[in-house]
């Protein structure tokens, strides 16, 4: 993998991370459009530069994410099933990240379902306080985003409208939610690296491309996240249901014509 291809995943990674429509998704399709081969390095890279992109919430929210135990204990809550789920099936979710067709399907049904998101969720009750039950509720979602193409933000913030909250504070909670989850993932895949003297001397021939991945994921995902709640809060779901639909049937579509899409 090149500078530049790094960068350019780096950026799809900052762009898509918080948004409905999947950035390990989109990074797949991303790697495939650059011609990248799906190596051991490559799959550590796309888990890894999610720091730079998490690094992003922390700033953005300095002063909120930094609160009493009690926040802690909920996000611990949130995240306790995504940990368990993860270590037991990390395999099969690994290899589910080569198959570009599995991302287009779950995202056009992920597109169908969030046209339908507002009218069916978006009923917020005045209390939102974030209690343990809402927290644990939104961490069963968030695990269904294990699927490439779901998305962890979609799966996450529905999870947070069907207890109730509303589009801003689920979204919000989704971005606190991501720090420890993602930092969880990044950092298993690279205690697995270091524990391998061949898969550590990779690392650390490779310690720049994963530094430039980081900073240039942070800046785009800083963006993206102003972007996202202001564009979330007044219009909703259905652009990005929209999105997905075409981004689906396209990949879809250029698989029926004979398109070789597989990034193995």
């Amino acid at each position: 993998m090149t500078t530049l291809q790094s960068i350019l995943i780096a950026i799809v990674e900052g762009l898509t991370e918080f948004l409905p429509v999947s950035s390990t998704g989109h990074m797949i399709i991303a790697q495939k459009l650059l011609m990248v081969e799906s190596t051991d390095f490559v799959k550590v890279f796309t888990v890894n530069i999610q720091f730079g992109a998490i690094l992003s919430v922390v700033v953005l929210y300095w002063g909120r994410f930094f609160q009493t135990f009690d926040f802690y204990w909920k996000l611990f809550i949130a995240v306790l099933p995504a940990l368990v789920l993860g270590f037991l099936f990390h395999e099969k979710i690994d290899s589910l990240l080569e198959n570009v067709i599995v991302v287009a399907v779950m995202l056009l049904i992920g597109g169908v379902f969030m046209l339908f998101v507002d009218q069916w969720f978006n009923k917020p009750q005045e209390d939102q306080t974030m209690d343990w039950k809402r927290s644990l509720k939104i961490g069963f979602y968030q695990c269904i985003a294990m699927i490439p193409g779901v998305s962890r933000s979609m799966a996450t913030i529905v999870g947070g409208m069907t207890t109730k909250l509303s589009r801003k504070n689920a979204a919000e909670f989704s971005f606190f939610l991501a720090v420890p989850t993602m930092a969880a993932a990044s950092g298993y895949k690279l205690l697995k690296l270091i524990v391998d003297p061949k898969a550590a001397s990779m690392l650390s021939d490779n310690l720049l491309t994963l530094l430039i991945g980081n900073i240039v994921a942070f800046l785009v995902a800083m963006a993206a996240i102003k972007f996202f709640i202001n564009f979330l809060t007044k219009y909703g779901f259905k652009a990005f249901g929209y999105y997905r639909i075409f981004v689906g049937l396209l990949i879809i579509i250029l698989s029926y014509l004979g398109y070789d899409l597989s990034l193995i």
